[in-house]
Parts: C-alpha cells; structure tokens; sequence
C-alpha cells in the first residue's frame, strides 16, 4: 500500500527538505556544474565544428543562456521548489510539459554526468578510465547522500583550485612565444552551421546553472537567492570561458585545438610551461569531480520532485530524517550514473546531453512566457529568444546526438501515455 513505508511520503504529506544554503553557497554549487564541463570537455569538439568561429559559438551560447537565466530565476522565485523546469512546466503549461522538462533533465543530465566521471578517468589514469570513472560516481554519490550543505562547501574548495589554475594557463599562455606563431594559422574556415554547431555544444558548458533552480527547495529567501545565484555564476563562468578559449586559440590555433584530446594541458605544453602540466591535470580531476558533484546533487532533486507526483517509483520521494535529503533518489541516479560512464563516449555523452538540456530550458522559456506583470514576468524578448535558440541549438547539434535524443524522449512520452491509461 502506498504510503505505508514512514519514508515515502503520501500526497498532500511530503516531506520538506532544510534551507540550508545561502546565496554564496548556490553560486559555488552553479560554478562547479559549470566550470569542469566548459573548460575541460567541450572546447576541443566545439573548435573541431567552428573553427576559428569558436568564439562566435561562445558568444551565441552565452546568449541563450542569459536568456534562460531569465526565465528561470523568475520561476524559480515564484515556484521555489525542487525540480526546475519539471514544476515550471507542470504549473504553467500543464503534466505534460512538466513531465518531458523533467525527463529530458534527467536523461540529458545523466549522460552529463557521464561525461564528467570519464573526464576524471581520461586525466587522472586514462589507461583505466572508466573504473576510475565508476570509483569517482560512487566516492561523490556518498558525499551527497551525507547533506547538501558539506556537498556545497567541497565544491567551494574544488572551485578556488580550479580558478586559480585556469588563471595560471591564461597567463601562460597569452605570454607565451608561441602566441604570435599560432595567430598565423587563422583562416576563413567559419561556416553558419558549424558556429550554430559549436553553440550548441559550449552550451553544455553553462547549463550548469540549473543546479541552483533544482535547489529551490533548500536555499535561503528563495526568492532573491536563487536571482541572484544564477546570474553570478553565469558571469564568473562566461568570464572564465572567454579568457580560457582565447588563450588556447592563441596558443594552439582552431585546428591544432580541434584535434586535442586535453587541449590545455596542450596548450601550457606548446607555451614552453611543461612544469604547469601535471599541475592543468590535477585541476582538471578537480573540476570534473566538482562538477560531477553538483550534477548528482541537480538531477536527484529533480527525481524527487517526479517522484513526488508518481512520474517516477514514489520510492524515491523518501528524504533521510538525519540528513535532510532525497536519499534513495541520490543512490538511484548513482547507480545509472555508475553503469553508464563503465562504457560511455564522451564526446558522445556531450552531444546527447546538450539535447535534452536545450529540451529542458525550452519548456522553460515557454513557461516564463504565460507568467503575468504581477508575476514577475520578464521582458518578453527574453522567452522569446531563449526558446528560439534552445529549439535552433538543439537542432544544430550533430546528426547522432540528435536522433538519440529523440529516440530517448520518444521513449519517455511512451511511459507518459502508459502511465496515464493505467491512472485512467
């Protein structure tokens, strides 16, 4: 019988999780989604779509991502729950909509998740890549389990390394002698649906923001906190990317990044700095890992919340009585975290997941539309333009990423359909 287990709740009787962060604690947990993904995954195949049009791609993602920055942080101040845009969609647009926000979050954010473990693997022991990937879901899946605010304060430490290194190959790098010799490689290799291509990627780099939206439920004066949160953390990263793109195509040139496999670690390589190496390695474990760690921490509030309304097994709705968080929702998405980055692509995984994340900002954006003046509502041209470009994106993107992507949402309609015959 539903509701007989202590820890899963009935309906009109869910257990509430603890406010316990504040709004620098939430930029830390947006920046660590962030900040691994951007710098340490996504440059390589982005430059290899762009070329020299890299930065274009930069540019016009970071577009997008403002404008679902908008169209979040007035939901999530007038929706201050967990889930995002699974609730936006569920209150303004109806369960359907709700529903497939949630489920391309969920599948597009565990193939993020994915990428981030097989990230740690490929820099940490690239011979034995997808255990160490394994070892690093289940090593952070049990930092999370033990509350949200510790999880916050090991990504501040993750994210000061990480900033601190990434300044060090920019300075390196735009010093360097081998800055001028690179320049020279330029050409006119930028076509419109290679630069489109490329946004759609880096996107991937900023969606790390969402984290702060699913933690609606656990933040301090939601309304202000999480505005505020997702708009610092979308600068710092922007900032970050910029500076970390153009020095690595000073130094290494389109197509010498294009065909990287660790392009900044070739980079400080290719500036005279070998001794900054092994220290680009160690920042890149510490970015991944940050990020992989917010990433749990996102799509296990997310599960709860589909949880909550019987979109997924109920049993995942239960939240632990000491530490205050969805426990077996957590323990779930690490299990399937686990299975898939013991045999994913990352490149692969990078594609798929920047589909079902455009999917997700689009409902979004199309939520943020219906609200009223009274609201919050933003300026009109920001939904407009942020469902265009998520739609344009996510369409860009390559061939194979795009018909995975909608096999898998295909599928998840199909369990929307069955679900809703059997409730019939």
């Amino acid at each position: 019988m539903p509701g007989t287990d202590p820890a899963v709740p009935n309906a009109g009787e869910q257990p509430q999780l603890a406010r316990r962060l504040g709004t620098g604690d939430a930029v830390v947990i947006g920046l660590g989604a962030m900040i691994g993904a951007g710098i340490f995954a996504v440059l390589a195949p982005a430059a290899h779509a762009a070329g020299s049009g890299l930065l274009i791609g930069l540019a016009i993602a970071a577009v997008v991502a403002y404008c679902n920055a908008g169209s979040s942080a007035r939901l999530a101040a007038r929706y201050p729950a967990s889930g995002g845009s699974y609730v936006y969609g569920r209150e303004r647009l109806g369960e359907f909509w709700g529903y497939l926000a949630g489920w391309a979050f969920v599948v597009g954010k565990t193939a993020s998740c994915a990428a981030m473990a097989l990230t740690v693997g490929l820099y940490a022991w690239p011979q034995h890549a997808h255990a160490v990937a394994v070892a690093a879901v289940v090593a952070l899946t049990a930092v999370d389990y033990t509350g949200v605010q510790k999880s916050a304060w090991l990504t501040r430490a993750i994210v000061a390394f990480v900033l601190a290194v990434l300044a060090a190959v920019v300075v390196v790098s735009l010093t360097s002698d081998a800055a001028e010799v690179a320049r020279l490689q330029w050409g006119a290799d930028i076509t419109g649906g290679g630069v489109l291509q490329a946004a759609g990627l880096l996107f991937f780099a900023f969606a790390g923001y969402a984290r702060i939206a699913t933690l609606g439920e656990e933040v301090r004066d939601p309304a202000r906190t999480i505005a505020r949160a997702i708009f610092w953390a979308l600068g710092v990263a922007l900032v970050v990317y910029t500076a970390v793109a153009v020095a690595t195509l000073v130094v290494l040139g389109p197509q010498e990044l294009a065909s990287s496999s660790a392009p900044l670690s070739d980079a400080v390589r290719a500036a005279g700095a070998d001794w900054l190496e092994p220290v680009v390695r160690v920042g890149a474990v510490a970015a991944a890992l940050g990020s992989l760690l917010a990433l749990i921490l996102g799509v296990s509030r997310t599960t709860l919340a589909m949880a909550r309304d019987r979109h997924l097994p109920g049993v995942l709705a239960a939240v632990h009585p000491r530490f205050g968080v969805p426990y077996r929702a957590e323990l779930a998405v690490g299990a399937v975290v686990a299975l898939v980055a013991a045999f994913a692509d990352v490149r692969a995984a990078i594609g798929f997941s920047s589909f079902g994340v455009l999917l997700y900002y689009a409902v979004a954006n199309a939520s943020a539309w219906t609200l009223a003046p009274a609201e919050g509502r933003p300026a009109r041209v920001v939904p407009v333009v942020g469902l265009f470009g998520c739609l344009v994106l996510a369409f860009a993107l390559p061939f194979a990423s795009v018909a995975a992507g909608l096999a898998v949402i295909a599928v998840g309609v199909a369990l929307f359909g069955l679900r809703r015959l059997r409730v019939s």
